[in-house]
């Protein structure tokens, strides 16, 4: 069974560690989930590059709540949700980019 009150101590103890992998790979992910965007790549691989970027700022979401669920309410906090946050819309609009984009460059194909 999972305990969850040891996986938080465990997350609030080792946390330099966690957010110095953390906040690169949440960056430089959701970029790849741009560029990827940016350059018209297929639309598959667009939903997994922001998938796997989401899920890096799904973990640093949760890692900070595990910080506020102690009464910690500080500066950093509020900056790395801020950044997970950021990081979870971009990916979003990107997919949504991507699947309307598709419907001006293939409108017969989505015959409404």
């Amino acid at each position: 069974m999972i305990d969850f009150n040891t996986l938080a101590e465990i997350s609030r103890a080792n946390c330099s560690g966690i957010c110095a992998f953390l906040i690169p790979a949440n960056i430089l992910a959701t970029s790849l989930t741009i560029i990827l965007t940016a350059i018209n790549r297929p639309t598959v691989q667009v939903c997994q590059a922001a998938g796997f970027a989401s899920m890096f700022a799904f973990v640093m979401m949760l890692h900070v709540y595990t910080w506020f669920i102690i009464g910690v309410v500080m500066l950093p906090t509020f900056i790395l949700l801020g950044l997970a946050i950021t990081c979870l819309l971009t990916n979003l609009a990107a997919m949504i980019w991507r699947l309307n984009s598709l419907e001006f460059v293939y409108p017969w194909k989505f015959n409404r």
